[in-house]
């Protein structure tokens, strides 16, 4: 799991606080959880986090956490790293085409609210950098390579 910067959490928590409350509801953050493949019940996300919604700092905290927790783990093999990447990869292969588009991660750096559509960018730069073959898109290896990159997490989005 990448480290995502400080105003990339921020967009996604206000994107999540639909109401603006200023809290995000365990219901919100297990759809979130799901849609980028990680599958746990309510109630062991309820359980998990100890209450039934989280405000900003909160949410930071459970971020911070699953990163932590999600590095030292014992479990955390080459094995598990490849099929967590693999996991993200579908995440953003919407075709299930086995290559990543631009317009696909555009996509679903949106949905996650990490994408300013106002912005009149497209991802096409940010995938060419990674493309090795010069197809336009991203294969496994090239989007493996892009994860693994230490500027992955720090690519301004917006």
């Amino acid at each position: 799991m990448s480290p995502i910067s400080r105003d990339d959490l921020h967009r996604i928590f206000k994107n999540l606080d639909r109401n603006n409350s200023g809290q995000v509801s365990i219901e919100e953050l297990h759809h979130l959880l799901s849609r980028i493949g990680i599958h746990a019940s309510l109630e062991e996300l309820e359980k998990l986090v100890g209450r039934t919604s989280l405000d900003y700092l909160e949410f930071l905290f459970f971020y911070e956490a699953a990163v932590k927790a999600r590095m030292g783990d014992d479990h955390d093999s080459k094995d598990q790293k490849e099929n967590d990447l693999v996991q993200a990869f579908k995440v953003f292969d919407l075709n299930n085409d086995g290559y990543i588009s631009s317009e696909e991660l555009q996509s679903v750096l949106s949905r996650l609210g990490l994408w300013d559509k106002r912005s009149g960018r497209d991802c096409k730069d940010m995938i060419d950098v990674y493309d090795e073959n010069s197809d336009g898109m991203l294969d496994f290896e090239e989007f493996k390579n892009m994860m693994s990159a230490p500027m992955a997490s720090d690519y301004s989005y917006s």
